[in-house]
């Protein structure tokens, strides 16, 4: 590699190739902008530093090296990210949100050869490495880029050649073929205009709202930590009436991806708006202004859905499935027909899918969906294929060998599938027609959707012989008006294997809010919604339910904290079975 080129990465030919005077990133409250002329000579100067500082010489790379780095969600997190890949590195990213304990694990684990700070974060990150750790890694701080950099062509090497560039995000992703996939499946643009408010150590954050816009020329302005008050400004910002007389008008929003929580608290939010802002924001987030609303990493409750849809005017919020370990896998389609309630959609572009039943570990075939004798659906657990899984758990062998399966005999492909661990059916949706959009059609409009039931470790509650989706339970609880926020768990039962237990916020506000809701109240709520081996045995009311920054429930801990005197006890009346 010679010093004033990178390596020839699909990332880099599609940057090269984009317009260097529009823009790459925006800093929301600063309003300071970067173009993407400037991109490739920073990510250069970054990589030659990064190659210094590991005692290379310079024109070569760190060949596979771990790169831990913290920095803010910003442009220069963008150069960070490309000058770790540019050097053939895995980029391993470092939440300033971990605790040092955490980070220790993380940077000894991925035996990282180089921490990289922000100046925000250089303290954190100083103090991470006078921890005790297995081998110190070289410290490697950065300077703030404040924009307006002159262009500069960067030459790309002749031969393509990724190396072991990659990332590593506990667990291990990938990077280029996702990308590809994305922008087929959701048409990213060099108009779109994304709104970031996701935290980066997750791939949602970083592979659909950085790494893909990146390929197709977008603009991402970041704001973080989401704020739903200066979300809505923004959002409002270009439909004021005074947005006109402004200097620098502010480009409209079209392409906004986030987690269930994240549209519940903007929608609790709204109706507070003056009705200027109302009106404003109401444009603003409409079908023909934000052209994509995402809907991720967590189940997404009905009444969000609904509730979007209605504030937005008709924008319908497109719901996918996607881990660390594989990208995005599954989505609904950019058609509005195509974004069924409570489904995924299809397997994306290049990825295979299949279901495997749990108990019996048969292969649920096209036209198999359905007992023939019982005429009960088959769930089962998702399991995937394609140029997106990842290659493997990071010096984990055994773990990685464990969560693979061996292609079916007579196969034509004899590359293993990888085990979600999460559970679905493929229903028939009878109102889906084949697209008009010729990307589209390639991969959309079968009658044959999935629909996820939940992780076989944490949502399928096997109760009296009986399997029950905690999601199914979940979405009809919220679908109650008294129910602001519900989780069903899982709860130890000597005598049932496990019981349904349902942990809920009580609406507090508006004409639904009530101050009591008994295990009775609830029972007879669900009675014509579920049948009856499904509803729930034990209730708890709480004030708030513990989530992450993605907005996800870590269910084993709220078992342990809230039904911890129920493990041994069915005191409760047990439901009557009776066949779903």
């Amino acid at each position: 590699m010679a010093p004033t080129t990178l390596p020839r990465l699909p990332v880099f030919e599609a940057i090269a190739k984009h317009n260097p005077e529009s823009t790459v990133a925006v800093h929301s409250l600063s309003g300071r902008r970067f173009r993407y002329g400037e991109l490739l000579g920073d990510v250069r100067k970054v990589r030659d530093q990064l190659v210094e500082a590991a005692g290379r010489p310079i024109g070569s790379d760190l060949n596979g090296e771990r790169v831990g780095y913290m920095v803010e969600n910003s442009y220069d997190y963008i150069v960070t990210l490309l000058a770790i890949l540019a050097a053939r590195a895995i980029a391993v990213p470092l939440s300033p949100s971990f605790p040092i304990p955490e980070l220790q694990y993380i940077v000894d684990h991925s035996e990282a050869l180089l921490a990289v700070s922000s100046p925000k974060f250089r303290a954190k990150v100083e103090e991470l490495l006078a921890a005790e750790l297995v081998k110190t890694p070289t410290h490697v701080p950065l300077q703030k880029h404040i924009g307006g950099s002159p262009h500069e062509e960067v030459e790309l090497e002749e031969k393509a050649d990724t190396g072991k560039a990659g990332m590593m995000l506990y667990t291990s992703g990938t990077t280029n073929r996702p990308a590809m996939s994305l922008n087929q499946a959701w048409e990213y643009s060099a108009s779109d205009h994304f709104l970031h408010v996701l935290p980066l150590h997750h791939i949602h954050g970083t592979m659909n709202a950085i790494y893909t816009p990146l390929f197709a020329g977008s603009s991402v302005e970041f704001m973080f930590p989401f704020n739903a008050d200066n979300v809505w400004k923004r959002f409002a910002a270009p439909f004021l009436p005074q947005a006109a007389e402004t200097e620098e008008k502010k480009e409209k929003v079209t392409f906004f991806t986030v987690v269930p929580t994240v549209y519940s608290r903007l929608l609790a939010t709204h109706k507070d708006l003056s009705p200027e802002m109302q009106a404003a924001t109401r444009e603003a987030v409409s079908p023909a202004n934000l052209r994509l609303n995402i809907s991720g990493s967590a189940a997404l409750p009905t009444p969000i859905k609904q509730a979007w849809a209605t504030l937005s005017n008709g924008n319908v919020l497109l719901e996918r499935f996607g881990m660390t370990e594989v990208g995005m896998a599954l989505s609904c389609g950019l058609d509005v027909e195509h974004r069924v309630d409570g489904s995924v959609g299809w397997p994306l572009p290049s990825v295979e899918a299949r279901l495997v039943e749990l108990d019996t570990g048969l292969l649920i075939k096209a036209g198999e969906e359905v007992e023939a004798e019982s005429g009960r659906e088959r769930a089962g657990e998702i399991q995937l294929r394609g140029p997106t899984i990842f290659a493997e758990y990071w010096r984990n062998p055994t773990a990685t060998a464990s969560e693979f399966a061996p292609a079916a005999e007579g196969d034509a492909n004899q590359t293993a599938w990888f085990k979600t661990g999460d559970v679905a059916v493929r229903r028939p949706v009878d109102t889906v027609v084949k697209s008009a959009k010729a990307s589209q059609a390639d991969w959309t409009g079968s009658k044959m959707m999935y629909f996820i039931l939940g992780r076989k470790s944490a949502d399928i509650i096997k109760s009296g012989g009986e399997k029950v989706s905690a999601l199914e339970v979940e979405r009809e609880l919220l679908s109650l008006p008294v129910v602001s926020e519900a989780a069903v768990v899982a709860v130890p039962s000597g005598k049932w294997g496990q019981k349904v237990g349902a942990v809920i916020v009580l609406e507090k506000k508006g004409e639904h809010a009530v101050n009591k809701w008994t295990a009775m109240d609830m029972r007879r709520a669900l009675k014509s919604r579920l049948v009856n081996y499904k509803i729930p045995q034990l209730l708890r009311v709480v004030d708030s339910i513990p989530r992450n920054a993605m907005g996800k429930i870590n269910k084993k801990q709220l078992v342990a904290a809230v039904f911890e005197d129920d493990f041994s006890g069915d005191e409760a009346p047990a439901p009557k079975r009776q066949k779903a």
